[in-house]
């Protein structure tokens, strides 16, 4: 039986007992799907009271460290590491380590537009105004400018087709919320977001996992799993997927709209990496299949929280009724300052130098782990080795590099051997370029192309057709 030693300090018992089995889960003591004891006979062991072990497995529970089932008992979930990644870090936690785990734009050290538009702000006669909710000019102007961004991608919406949001992450999950009942399966990619995951669990859907190639899913495999499942959603991210970073060509996009039409399928695009790419969206193919999910945070700045939901009036009004529940948690300032941008031009400016950022740091990681990267830029780069995975993640640590587990992305069992590697989460080229040479040293010599590695990596094990689309 797993017992663990509970810190000495003044915390509540619980929460001791909470930070244990997170503890172990990280030194692989715990691993996913073992079973923790009883909680009766854990607090017999321990000396607590059993409504102590009741409150700490709660709180596990609630942080995705562990799942229970009645007549079953408590076990480690396999996807307990995604929640690590949105954890605040001490500064002083990894001090030897370049932490490219989580998934960053590049941040400019010498920028000055925010400095700018917060003089004008402050200049601005309405000021008081910023301290209150929204206001229906705010949100109508919101609207507009959102739609005058999605222009630019190649779509024309009114605004009407327009509903504000916090963020693409807050976005995808409202659309699940109001279009999805709890149990319905979802399709997503067979790698995908970690954020995707942890909507899945809250909303108690099931995801199914679509296998993929380095042109993003196989058209083969989601008719297959639409077939097999009867799901009617599907969630994907056609540009820069994270975390394998392929993004699908044209003829990869009109497949999947065909197997849309034919399966009656909605799709939930995350397009948040989209302005970063140069195709339009999956959304100008399905207009009338398509909830577009869009937001500034990974082109422009994660920091306004301005994002949007496209898609015909009939489903917004089934995400979001009242209006309420999205555009409502959107702060003033940040749309007045997201609309500012957009209107003026400052955000397409801003969207070319994230650009020539990504390049740059691709370019560099090419030149030093060669083959291993592929030739189209991505801010995230999919690093796979013939090694297993808590090898390669053991180079990468010894490189000084803080790196993002496959099994953190992927949908149910039988994640690859591969890590992430958010290359633009770097804060500098030099500490960059340092740590990839380091990494380079420790890795065995590349034996495959990228697209054989791509073909092995991304697919689900139990795959052995290829894509004819």
């Amino acid at each position: 039986m797993w017992l663990p030693r509970l810190a000495d300090d003044n915390q509540p018992r619980y929460l001791a007992l909470v930070d244990a089995i997170s503890r172990a889960i990280e030194q692989g003591e715990l691993k996913p799907g073992d079973r923790l004891p009883p909680q009766r006979r854990l607090a017999w062991a321990l000396g607590l009271n059993p409504s102590t072990t009741m409150q700490a497995y709660r709180e596990a529970a609630r942080r995705h460290l562990v799942g229970g089932e009645v007549g079953r008992g408590t076990y480690v979930l396999a996807s307990s590491r995604e929640a690590s990644l949105f954890l605040l870090k001490q500064a002083d936690a990894l001090p030897a380590l370049l932490d490219l785990s989580t998934n960053l734009p590049v941040i400019d050290a010498e920028d000055r537009d925010l400095q700018r538009s917060l003089l004008e702000l402050g200049a601005a006669a309405d000021l008081a105004g910023l301290q209150g909710y929204a206001a229906a000019s705010d949100t109508q102007r919101g609207r507009l400018a959102a739609s005058s961004w999605l222009r630019g991608r190649g779509l024309e919406l009114p605004p009407r087709q327009l509903m504000l949001c916090a963020g693409a992450q807050q976005g995808v999950f409202a659309a699940l919320l109001g279009l999805c009942a709890p149990g319905e399966p979802i399709l997503v990619e067979a790698l995908t977001s970690p954020g995707i995951k942890a909507a899945g669990r809250q909303l108690r859907l099931p995801l199914h996992g679509v296998a993929m190639d380095e042109r993003g899913i196989l058209p083969t495999e989601l008719d297959r799993l639409a077939r097999a499942t009867a799901a009617r959603v599907v969630v994907l991210t056609p540009c820069m997927q994270n975390p394998t970073g392929v993004s699908m060509d044209a003829r990869r996009r009109e497949a999947i709209a065909a197997v849309a039409r034919r399966h009656d399928l909605l799709i939930i695009e995350d397009d948040v990496y989209g302005a970063l790419g140069d195709e339009a969206p999956l959304a100008a193919l399905l207009a009338e299949r398509c909830v577009l999910v869009g937001s500034l945070s990974k082109t422009v700045a994660p920091g306004l929280r301005f994002g949007f939901i496209a898609a015909a009036e009939h489903w917004l009004a089934r995400i979001d009724p009242e209006a309420q529940g999205t555009g409502w948690t959107l702060s003033p300032l940040c749309l007045r300052i997201a609309c500012q941008w957009i209107e003026d031009g400052t955000a397409v400016r801003r969207v070319h130098w994230q650009r020539q950022q990504i390049a740059q740091r691709w370019r560099m990681a090419r030149k030093v782990l060669g083959p291993r990267v592929p030739a189209i830029p991505s801010p995230h780069l999919w690093l796979t080795a013939q090694a297993n995975e808590t090898e390669l993640l053991s180079a990468c640590r010894s490189a000084g590099i803080e790196a993002a587990a496959a099994q953190t992305f992927a949908v149910g069992p039988g994640a690859p051997d591969a890590v992430r590697l958010s290359l633009t989460a770097a804060p500098g080229l030099v500490a960059l370029n340092s740590a990839l040479q380091a990494l380079a040293g420790r890795l065995a010599p590349a034996r495959q192309t990228h697209a054989e590695a791509a073909a092995l990596s991304l697919s689900s094990p139990n795959r052995q057709d290829v894509s004819n689309d």
